[in-house]
């Protein structure tokens, strides 16, 4: 099963068109260059994904890759999902 950090990585790669190599655990979303519709827009295709509810506010563009990671697989445990919600080992 792919993580939640892959996965995430994945997404901001093919539909946001990230550059992977500035994607990092440490990273924020602003730091992507990800403007607040995108951060949305990410949002909800995370949700979708996984079917989770994510509350997504002004702060979520602050949030690192690790932390919206670590926040998805959090929601997967709750919901009785197995989730790998970190960063790669």
């Amino acid at each position: 099963m792919e993580s939640v950090y892959d996965h995430l990585v994945t997404v901001l790669a093919d539909k946001f068109e990230v550059d992977a190599d500035a994607m990092r655990p440490d990273s924020t979303l602003t730091a992507l260059e990800l403007d607040s519709l995108a951060v949305v827009e990410l949002y909800v295709t995370l949700q979708e994904h996984y079917r989770i509810p994510l509350e997504e506010d002004d702060s979520a563009a602050g949030l690192t890759l690790e932390q919206l990671a670590r926040t998805v697989g959090a929601q997967l445990s709750a919901a009785g999902a197995p989730a790998d919600g970190g960063a790669p080992r």
